[in-house]
């Protein structure tokens, strides 16, 4: 950073809360500078420590929870940076430039709107971007590894192409973009192989940056829009750097997050969300990625287990189960044909790719087309049932789903493993299941549930236990035929369930 910018990093503003310490710097006799950062990442809804589990088993640090739901951060050293990329429950990534816990806004929207703007020439920004730098550069090795050997050949000068902290600003970035919804962000894709040609088409001259400032806004009692936030703080952005803005096309997204009165200024490190990861051929209700990898941990999968997806829409679940639990085995089924179809385009997919990187291309899955009422597997067979059910709105109807649910749990329980199978069902008709669980008294019994945010809609992962009652001998083997009547009335009488 300038001299000019490190003097006003310094400075703070009298009714600013000093931001809270998010990087240190070290040295490595052997590798040389290690920077230690904060790094914050977006998680599904309900599974945020679900996934500060993950880091604490892959990067062995503790993640702490926002206050903000769907965020966690942790600490990690620039010489392991890699790691971050592993996670597989995390949405986006970024590193945080600072992070107020209780950041004073002013009553005015106007001397808000001129606070804002103020703080960007007040930052610690050079770790930060130093990081950026550092991802960008192992996301070119990897792409190069993906190459064949002419593209290798290449890449070995290229790395140096990616400016250092201290040349980026001297270089031009964003403007702020934001979404009109306050309490929504708004996405655009980046086209990444235009900005790749973009940087390399401007190699031999000084290498224009540019950037954009998205601003993801959640309370009400500020006075000010996420557009409004977004635009005066990514204008002092850069009047600061001098970068240029790009909406699409940037090299460098700003983040400012707001929630009630916690502020977090961060630079992301991805440029898409990594939930699109396996899935290649999409349905109308395809679950993200990391949804179903956080089901998938609430069921521990263990070794040789048979794990059965009945209704596998595209196979997001069993495909991501056999990337990350490869020791278990994943049978796939949907009585939609067109379901089943994309489902084996998935698996083929992801087959190409691991083939295409030298990786054994085998998975351990099945794809099967079936009755999901009469499936074609022995009793007692299967170790665990994940399941994304109806909801009732975009795929079935509520109405059916009073018969769908109880015959879809008796069948569940006659091929699931008595006293150690287990079940993770996802559905948003909260009442229709609750019903027809209390009718399953004998077979299920209901263990833990984790509300989730899926698609707008509070929805809830259900974790059952299989009961050690041998299917067959109990009263709720029997399917009894409920008339419209009836399902009429358990619609009136029935509260919904929160």
């Amino acid at each position: 950073m300038s001299s000019q910018a490190e003097e006003a990093a310094e400075q703070t503003a009298d009714t600013v809360e000093a931001p809270i310490s998010s990087s240190s710097t070290e040295t490595d006799p052997t590798s040389g500078t290690i920077i230690t950062v904060t790094v914050g990442a977006t998680v599904p809804t309900g599974f945020e420590h679900t996934a500060a589990e993950e880091v604490k088993e892959k990067i062995g640090v503790d993640a702490r929870v926002s206050k903000d739901r769907g965020r966690i951060y942790f600490p990690i050293t620039t010489d392991k940076l890699f790691q971050v990329h592993l996670l597989r429950s995390v949405d986006n990534l970024f590193v945080v430039v600072a992070e107020y816990d209780h950041y004073q806004f002013k009553e005015s929207k106007e001397e808000t709107l001129n606070e804002l703007q103020e703080l960007a020439s007040k930052l610690p920004w050079t770790n930060a971007l130093e990081v950026w730098r550092l991802n960008r550069t192992l996301k070119k090795k990897k792409g190069h590894r993906k190459a064949g050997n002419a593209t290798r050949a290449k890449s070995i000068a290229e790395p140096s192409e990616v400016p250092s902290a201290a040349e980026i600003e001297q270089h031009e970035l964003p403007q702020v973009t934001s979404p009109d919804d306050d309490d929504a962000k708004a996405e655009v894709t980046p086209d990444s192989e235009t900005r790749q040609q973009d940087l390399e088409d401007a190699a031999p001259e000084v290498k224009l940056i540019k950037f954009r400032v998205t601003c993801n806004r959640a309370g009400d009692k500020h006075s000010f829009s996420s557009n409004e936030a977004a635009r005066d703080f990514g204008g002092a952005v850069q009047e600061f750097f001098q970068w240029k803005a790009d909406m699409t096309k940037f090299d460098i997204e700003v983040l400012l997050n707001i929630h009630n009165d916690e502020v977090v200024i961060g630079i992301a490190l991805t440029e898409e969300s990594l939930h699109r990861r396996n899935i290649s051929h999409f349905g109308p209700t395809t679950l993200r990625s990391t949804l179903c990898y956080g089901m998938l941990r609430l069921c521990k999968p263990q070794e040789s287990d048979i794990i059965l997806d009945p209704m596998c829409g595209t196979g997001a679940i069993p495909l991501e189960g056999a990337i990350e639990f490869s020791e278990s085995f994943y049978i796939a089924g949907d009585n939609n044909d067109m379901a089943v179809n994309r489902t084996v385009n998935n698996i083929c997919h992801i087959q190409k790719r691991r083939a295409d990187k030298d990786s054994p291309s085998a998975l351990p899955i099945d794809t099967v087309q079936w009755d999901l009422s009469n499936l074609p597997i022995r009793t007692s067979s299967v170790d665990i049932i994940i399941t994304d059910m109806p909801f009732g709105k975009r795929m079935g109807s509520r109405k059916k789903n009073w018969d769908l649910y109880p015959s879809c749990l008796r069948e569940m329980a006659r091929v699931c493993r008595p006293g150690s199978g287990k079940a993770v069902l996802l559905t948003q008709d909260k009442k229709c299941f609750a019903k027809a669980i209390s009718r399953m008294g004998g077979l299920w019994r209901k263990l833990h549930t984790v509300w989730v945010n899926v698609g707008g809609l509070h929805a809830g992962v259900y974790l059952l236990k299989r009961t050690g009652a041998v299917f067959g001998q109990t009263s709720e083997d029997v399917h009894e035929s409920r008339g419209r009547g009836d399902a009429q009335k358990d619609e009136r009488d029935d509260k919904e369930l929160c």
